[in-house]
C-alpha cells in the first residue's frame, strides 16, 4: 500500500493546498493591486495634441488623485477651471508661486527667475515658445505650459487676467503619473526642475500596482492549471507504466 494519500483525481493533498494557496496569494494580489490602484488614481483621455509628443491625443493616462499643495514644477496635471473651459485639462506646471516665468532666452529656453530651464520634451529644435512674455506666478497659483508650445492654448492665452495666465493651486486634481494606451509607460520626471527650490514630485505607485496586477493574474493561472497538469502526468505515468501485451 502506497504511503501517499491521494485524491479521486490522483492528486496529492499537499499539491491541492498548495494550488489553492497560490490562488488566494493571486487573487490577493490581483483585486488589492486593483482596489488600490482605483482609489489613488483616474483613466483620462488627452483631448488634444497640445501635450505632444510627451502625450498624443486621444491617449489614455493614469493620473493619481492629490491635492495642490503636492504639485511641483515639471507635472503634468489634470485641473478644471471655469476660466479655461469647462472640461478638464492636461498641462504641465512651469512655475509655481512667487516665480517669474519668461522667454525666451538667447537660445530659446524659458528661463524662471532669470534661470535658463531645459525641456527635454519639447520638439528638437523647437524654441520654448513661439512668442515672448513675461509672468509673476501669485502666490498659490501655478503657471502651465503644453509641451506643443506652437499649439497649446494655456497660461499664455490669459496672461492679461488678474492672475497673470496662472490657476489656483486648488484646481488641480490629479497628476499624470502613466500613459496606459496606446503604449505603457510611466512618465518621466524632468531633470531640469530638479534643482530647483522644492525639487520635483516623486511618482505614485503605478509601477508596483501593475507587478501586483500582473503577478496575481501569473499566480491564479498558475495556480488553476496545477490540477489539469498533474492529472495529465499521472495518466502519462499510467500509460507508460502498463504492460505490453505479446
Amino acid at each position: 500500500m502506497s504511503g501517499t494519500i491521494r485524491t479521486d483525481g490522483g492528486r496529492g493533498r499537499l499539491g491541492s493546498v498548495l494550488s489553492g494557496l497560490v490562488v488566494a496569494v493571486g487573487c490577493v494580489l490581483f483585486l488589492g493591486g486593483f482596489a488600490w490602484g482605483a482609489v489613488l488614481y483616474q483613466p483620462y483621455t488627452v483631448p488634444s495634441d497640445s501635450m505632444t509628443p510627451t502625450l498624443d491625443v486621444g491617449s489614455r493616462v493614469l493620473a493619481q488623485r492629490i491635492d495642490g499643495d503636492e504639485v511641483r514644477r515639471g507635472d503634468i496635471v489634470v485641473f478644471n477651471d471655469p476660466l479655461w473651459g469647462d472640461v478638464p485639462m492636461v498641462k504641465r506646471v512651469v512655475g509655481v508661486g512667487g516665480d517669474k516665468v519668461a522667454c525666451c532666452d538667447a537660445d530659446g529656453r524659458l528661463t524662471l527667475n532669470g534661470k535658463p530651464v531645459e525641456e527635454p520634451y519639447l520638439r528638437p529644435g523647437a524654441p520654448a515658445s513661439g512668442q515672448e512674455f513675461s509672468a509673476t506666478v501669485p502666490d498659490g497659483n501655478l503657471f502651465l505650459l503644453g509641451d506643443e508650445r506652437h499649439n497649446s492654448l494655456d497660461s499664455r492665452v490669459h496672461l492679461q487676467e488678474a492672475g497673470q495666465g496662472s490657476v489656483p493651486r486648488s484646481a488641480v486634481t490629479a497628476r499624470v503619473d502613466a500613459v496606459a494606451w496606446p503604449d505603457n509607460h510611466v512618465v518621466e520626471r524632468p531633470a531640469g526642475f530638479t534643482a530647483l527650490p522644492g525639487g520635483t514630485s516623486r511618482p505614485g505607485p503605478v509601477e508596483p500596482l501593475f507587478y501586483a496586477v500582473v503577478a496575481g493574474c501569473v499566480l491564479i493561472l498558475a495556480g488553476a492549471a496545477q490540477g489539469p497538469v498533474a492529472r495529465l502526468l499521472t495518466g502519462r505515468s499510467r500509460s507508460r507504466g502498463k504492460p505490453v501485451n505479446a
